[in-house]
């Protein structure tokens, strides 16, 4: 029998699911809830859990309609342009191409464009912002067609933040009420793989791919099979002097150690009450780095004290615990949910910690970043120097990405360090190119107030813009002498406040990252070397020409508490996201008024999408060829290309005899809507291997009694013998970010399938 819901104000969990709710962890009930209103079955869901308690198999699968979807630039560009070709489809076979238009609601961050050209000086993010609706235009005014032409469809300009921080502070209601009258829990997905970041103010969230995201918008909802439970339990609090930077590593390392990829991951105990709401979501965001689906904390008075902070109408924050407490979605510190698996942390325990150099897991402690680093250059570090730069120099220092500045304890706690660090005569080495992109607009007035925002320019840390920037490769240009030094061998690393360090991530000439918190990023710039141990040793010396420790300059929390009581201003965040919004540079870019979107055969940044057609299909047996043979963590960063394009490349080749400017091609993130692009860069990292032929370019492959070509070639070479094609891999196939066009590109390339020893869960959906 069908529930019966529409007198009441909210789906009573206990009423229905009886005292089984009180041992069910807090992401199966807000599952459950879900499914409950949008499908109102009952008996099959308590027989399942009743399977699930007692430790039996359940095929029971969940029905999850999100409230909402979240998408940033990049992502949104390859979707919009299949639904953009599909409503040309859909004309070409007489029907109404207006009636292909989203169902849900869609909030697209233009966050993913913005690069680190200019830096080092004030006014560098007013530039920045310049370059970037320049190279950006023609795709921004796709954007803005689907804005207008598509129904729910919102972009918030460039200058906004970042999509996660913009989730956090601005789009988040954590309780809605629907059209309807029932009150019921914010729900969620998004196209990236940071999406879980929202968890951190108990909003269920998690990233999915472009191409799935197309089927949710249009009113699909998500099976999920009952989902693998991990809880981890946390006891004790944070020493002083330790981050959520720190902790969100050990997480990350100890939850790869145990294996989560596709679990659903809960933080239980009473060490969960002692974190901050900002805290809490420094750690749910790396969800994907420790190969979870969620990291999930539960509503309490920490997320009413952020939405307080962060300026929601009272009226709605009221409204949270009482309801929220009656649904049985109120956290309780002393709750002991059944879990499938479970872990322990102790927050005492937790010290100074960095991640690299080419791994998010591989967490250790500063003394031991030297030791990593020579390991993973088969040499020791050397005395010789490259031109000014010594072995194992520090190139980019850059405090970014929605991980850790959308944590205003640390962007401050950075400030003050750059401030100590300044009145005692520090300064960091010319080769350091320096950078700060807060998650939000509201950042820099905070900075501003808390008198920070000129200590940390001294250092060379100008605000470059409000967006992801060097986190995901859009770190510009190195310096002259930083690349001759890579010429002559040299070990040159990058340090970052980001979420992922994979060899030519943060840039594709550099192969070695580490992740830290904002203050150590500032630490490790004024040393401008990976020597030694920066947590014991002289960072520099005073204008005495005393040494001067890391401890010396280390603000406390008691120092951080006060200056944020100065700084945070809870009006000023949705004003300062208000301000940015009104952008003349985002209103002056034009957009067409029409169902179907106008494709320029002469575009270098749109086509319109050889895939979006009727097919028929290919299923059946066959025999195959494999085009490419992999080895483990072959990241999505490996399969589809990112960062700046070479002149020389293939994809550049392309673009060049189209008229596009040598010096200027801009990354191939600016060209996701154009397959012609994204084809000929696959599998063109440097750092990836074929074992076809080991010894060429990874761009390469061979044909058996034709011989070695670009991979692209090949598929064709392959397609005129009549030869079906498969790539081989090892573990943890397509770990990393949660970009379709790793799995556009090998359907563009005509393979019939990907045989991997594992899969990461994005990617496989991504896939299928």
């Amino acid at each position: 029998m069908k529930l019966d819901i529409s007198k009441a104000q909210y789906v009573d969990l206990a009423q229905i699911l009886g005292t089984r709710v009180e041992k069910m962890p807090y992401t199966l009930r807000l599952l459950s809830e879900n499914h409950l209103r949008h499908v109102g079955y009952a008996a099959d869901l308590t027989h399942a859990f009743d399977a699930w308690m007692s430790g039996r198999n359940t095929d029971f699968e969940f029905r999850f309609m999100p409230n909402r979807l979240l998408m940033h630039d990049t992502t949104c560009t390859p979707a919009l342009a299949d639904i953009a070709a599909l409503r040309d489809v859909l004309a070409e076979h007489g029907g109404d191409p207006a009636a292909l238009t989203p169902e849900l609601p869609i909030e697209v961050s233009v966050d993913h464009s913005i690069a680190v050209d200019v830096y080092g000086q004030r006014g560098a993010a007013l530039q920045n912002a310049k370059t970037e609706i320049a190279r950006n235009k023609e795709r921004y005014a796709f954007m803005k067609w689907a804005s207008a032409n598509l129904q729910g469809v919102h972009v918030n300009p460039p200058g906004t933040g970042i999509m996660h921080t913009i989730n956090l502070e601005q789009l988040a209601s954590v309780l809605q009420r629907g059209p309807d009258g029932l009150f019921h829990p914010d729900m969620m997905l998004g196209t990236d793989s940071h999406t879980p970041m929202i968890n951190g103010i108990g909003v269920l969230a998690w990233g999915v791919g472009g191409l799935e995201a197309e089927s949710i918008m249009f009113g699909q909802p998500v099976s999920i099979a009952m989902p693998s439970v991990v809880g981890v339990e946390l006891i004790g609090a944070l020493p002083d002097k330790v981050f959520a930077t720190d902790l969100a590593l050990v997480v990350t390392h100890r939850l790869r150690e145990l294996g989560v990829t596709g679990n659903f991951v809960e933080f239980f105990g009473q060490g969960v009450s002692t974190l901050s709401a900002d805290e809490r979501a420094v750690i749910a965001n790396m969800a994907p780095e420790y190969g979870a689906s969620t990291g999930y904390f539960p509503v309490d008075h920490q997320t009413i004290n952020f939405l307080k902070r962060t300026g929601r109408p009272t009226e709605e924050i009221e409204r949270i615990e009482p309801i929220f407490k009656q649904m049985k979605l109120w956290f309780d510190p002393d709750a002991r949910p059944i879990f499938n698996r479970q872990i322990q942390i102790d927050l005492s325990q937790i010290g100074p910690t960095l991640a690299g150099p080419r791994r998010p897991q591989d967490s250790c402690h500063p003394s031991e970043v030297q030791a990593r680093v020579e390991e993973a250059i088969q040499r020791p570090l050397s005395d010789k120097a490259y031109g000014d730069l010594p072995d194992g120099a520090i190139a980019i220092a850059a405090i970014t990405s929605c991980t850790n500045t959308s944590d205003p304890a640390l962007l401050v706690a950075a400030g003050l360090v750059a401030q100590k660090a300044y009145e005692l005569g520090l300064a960091v080495p010319s080769w350091v190119k320096t950078s700060l992109a807060p998650g939000s607009p509201s950042a820099k007035k905070l900075l501003e107030r808390a008198e920070l925002l000129g200590p940390l320019s001294r250092m060379g840390f100008d605000i470059v813009g409000f967006g992801c920037t060097t986190c995901i490769g859009n770190s510009g240009p190195l310096s002259g002498n930083v690349e001759d030094a890579l010429s002559q061998g040299a070990a040159v690393c990058a340090i970052v406040s980001g979420n992922r360090n994979f060899p030519g991530r943060i840039h594709p000439k550099l192969d070695l990252g580490f992740l830290a918190s904002p203050p150590l990023v500032v630490a490790y710039a004024l040393v401008g070397k990976i020597d030694g141990d920066i947590w014991s040793d002289p960072i520099g010396q005073n204008d005495m020409g005393d040494p001067v420790y890391l401890r010396d300059i280390w603000p406390s929390k008691s120092e951080i508490a006060s200056v944020l009581k100065k700084g945070l201003r809870s009006d000023e965040v949705r004003d300062e996201f208000a301000r940015a919004s009104n952008s003349a540079d985002w209103d002056e870019i034009s957009c067409t008024q029409s169902a179907q979107f106008p494709w320029d055969p002469s575009s270098r940044s749109l086509r319109r999408p050889k895939f979006a057609r009727v097919s028929p299909s290919k299923l059946g047996t066959y025999s195959a060829a494999p085009l490419m043979v992999l080895g483990d963590d072959m990241t999505t960063d490996h399969i589809s290309p990112a960062g700046l394009i070479s002149p020389k490349s293939a994809a550049g080749q392309w673009l060049i005899e189209r008229g596009a400017d040598p010096n200027n091609l801009n990354v191939f993130a600016s060209y996701r809507g154009n397959w012609e692009v994204m084809l000929r860069g696959l599998f063109t990292n440097r750092l990836a291997t074929n074992y076809l032929c080991e010894t060429a370019s990874p761009s390469v492959t061979v044909v058996e009694d034709i011989g070695e070509m670009p991979v692209f070639s090949a598929a064709e070479a392959l397609d005129d013998l009549g030869t079906s094609k498969i790539i081989l891999a090892g573990e943890r196939y397509g770990m990393g970010s949660s970009r379709d066009w790793a799995a556009k590109g090998v359907a563009l390339l005509g393979c019939r399938a990907i045989i991997a020893r594992s899969f990461e869960r994005i990617h496989r959906t991504n896939l299928i």
